[in-house]
């Protein structure tokens, strides 16, 4: 069985406060624009999306403040760690997020970084912030249903 804090083979990355932290209203798969090094260091899992946003300019979307280490054969041809990256998205895909933006307290988060098929890919998250208490309620409710887990497992 496989726990839920272990990384499958493909996946690289992951924002595990981001589900915590935000409720998500919806979820898109995008590609990163990367340089040469870039993808190196990405497939040595040396990144780190936690702190990471996306924010939609002149009707492209970039990923923005997402660590990726130089990578440590590279040369004088090496990245910039924090340089801001264009996500590959649909032109529909990139109006339906950039309207809902538009809207209060709204934002756009990385959820996890994978490889498919060779590629890396970004899943977004168009995200809603939660409050205090709406933490502690899914806290609450992720602990009852533990509890039910349990007590089913018990009666088998």
């Amino acid at each position: 069985m496989k726990k839920h804090h272990e990384k499958s083979a493909n996946e690289v990355a992951t924002n595990r406060k981001a589900r915590h932290d935000y409720s998500i209203l919806d979820t898109y798969e995008a590609g990163i624009e990367l340089t040469g090094t870039e993808i190196k260091s990405i497939r040595a899992r040396k990144i780190n999306i936690k702190d990471g946003f996306v924010q939609a300019r002149d009707g492209q979307m970039w990923l923005e403040n997402v660590n990726i280490a130089i990578y440590d054969q590279g040369n004088q041809f090496n990245h910039d760690p924090l340089r801001n990256r264009r996500l590959l998205l649909h032109k529909k895909e990139i109006r339906r997020i950039a309207g809902s933006v538009q809207e209060k307290g709204i934002t756009v988060i990385p959820l996890k970084v994978y490889l498919k098929h060779g590629f890396a890919k970004v899943l977004i998250g168009v995200a809603k912030g939660k409050r205090q208490y709406d933490k502690r309620e899914t806290i609450k409710k992720r602990d009852q249903e533990r509890e039910i887990q349990r007590a089913t497992k018990m009666a088998y």
